[in-house]
Parts: structure tokens; sequence; C-alpha cells
């Protein structure tokens, strides 16, 4: 398997209308020369590794919208391209109580050659693909699709889709009514808050005056791929709805709120 840090998805037919679909926790894998980072092979199918479902929505999405998508190709649990560089859970040293020996005693050295290797590629992606939107004449749209475990330290999550934003919220409301209306249990930046300082939205969307929204997908609504596809014809729809009801995209610059630092699960 090739070494470069993201996964570029074409669509086979044109018309995503500026529409970006992006996918930060889409793999579980990692490069040969990590290893397992010394845990158990079991472990790269469970959240610890990646957000379960999220790439099968997320291709499915960008080729109904006939739209590019960015999907990172390895494991968060290398590196986590939705935090800024300076976070420190930027290479995970404890996951959902487990230590990670392969990045226990990852120093700046190893964290600098992570961030060359695969963090800063995958963010110049983006930026190539909305770079490539504005030279069409369209204000991209940023869509980013996660997951989050049904139970959290013991606790259901009543939740079925999560809209997680921060100070733009000219999608992520009417999105939240169509959800809905749809008949989605909806959180309103829940599990997480969208208000996370340097994640990928707020350097891609906040900062660029760019309409986005993340979307959370609880993870049992997607446990096989077939049922990742049939949730991804049910929330087009639902999309299609709420970027109507947001209108025509233009560039709006707006205050972050305060910031977050969440493990985002």
């Amino acid at each position: 398997m090739t070494e470069s840090a993201f996964e570029h998805v074409r669509p086979s037919t044109s018309g995503g209308g500026g529409l970006i679909f992006l996918c930060d926790h889409a793999s579980s894998a990692l490069p040969a020369r990590y290893g397992t980072l010394g845990l158990e092979k079991a472990a790269f199918s469970t959240h610890i590794a990646y957000d379960i479902g999220a790439a099968e929505v997320c291709r499915s999405l960008a080729e109904a919208y006939g739209a590019p998508a960015v999907l990172a190709r390895w494991s968060r649990l290398l590196i986590d391209v939705n935090r800024g560089p300076d976070d420190p859970t930027l290479v995970m040293k404890l996951s959902d109580g487990r230590i990670i020996p392969g990045n226990r005693e990852a120093g700046p050295a190893e964290v600098e050659d992570r961030l060359a290797r695969y963090h800063r590629p995958y963010h110049a992606a983006v930026d190539a693909e909305i770079a490539a939107e504005r030279a069409a004449g369209r204000i991209p749209v940023l869509v980013s699709l996660h997951s989050f475990t049904p139970v959290w330290k013991g606790v259901a999550r009543p939740w079925q889709v999560g809209v997680l934003w921060d100070c733009d919220d000219r999608l992520a409301k009417p999105l939240m009514t169509e959800l809905k209306r749809a008949g989605f249990v909806v959180g309103d930046n829940e599990p997480y808050s969208g208000a996370l300082e340097n994640d990928c939205l707020w350097r891609h969307g906040t900062m660029n005056g760019l309409p986005h929204v993340l979307i959370e997908m609880r993870q049992d609504l997607l446990a096989t791929p077939t049922a990742a596809q049939v949730f991804a014809r049910r929330l087009k729809p639902v999309l299609d709805a709420g970027l109507a009801a947001m209108g025509p995209a233009e560039t709006r610059f707006t205050r972050p709120r305060r910031r977050e630092n969440d493990s985002q699960l």
C-alpha cells in the first residue's frame, strides 16, 4: 500500500456544486514501518483506531453528488489529522484507557516526522480541493463525516446523528431541522463540541469563511458496509434539504467561540 497520506475520491460524474466531503478518521490502517504500534491487531477493528462506517458514508455521498472527497489513509492512532499541530492529543499515548506502546516514547522529532509525512499532506490535499472549486467559480461547502460509539463510559448515547459546529451555523441549523423532520434523534454539538481550535473544519472552514458542518453518526447504524451505504442514501435527501434551506454559498467570516479540547472518540 502506498504511504500517501490521503485517499482522493474523484467522482465518476460531475455536479457536486462546490461540495467537498472530508473524512478525517476514515482508516484503521498503518504504514508498515510502524507495525501495530505495539497493539494487538484486534484493536484496529475498534473505535480507537478509526471512525467505523464513516468512510463508506463519505464515499457514497461523494459519488451520489458527483463531488470530490478527501479521506485520511491512516489510523488516527498514528496521527490525528483532526487536531492542530500543537494539540497534546495529536499523537495519542493513551486512548480509551489503553496505552499505545508505539506512541508512548514519541518525542518532538517523531511527532514532527509524522506531521511531515501524513498530517501536512492531508491538509494540503484539502487546500488543493478548495482552490480547485474556487478556480471553477464556486464557493466550496465542506461536509465532514465522523462516527461515534453508541455507549461511552457505560452511558448510552441517545443521538443517532450529531451536528457539530462552532461559530458558523448557516448549514448546521437547517441541517438539524431537516434531520429531525426525517425522524432522526439529533444532537446539537453532541456528543462533542464543534468548538475545537485548529481542528480540520476550523482550519479549512472557519478560517476561510466557508460554509461547513461536521456530521457525527452513531456507529451501530453503520456496522457493516451495506448498513453504511443505506445510511448514506437516507442522509442524502436530508442534506439536499439542508443545503437548499441554507441558500447560496458565500464567503462569510465569523468569530470563533470558546475553544474546546475533546478526545472525540
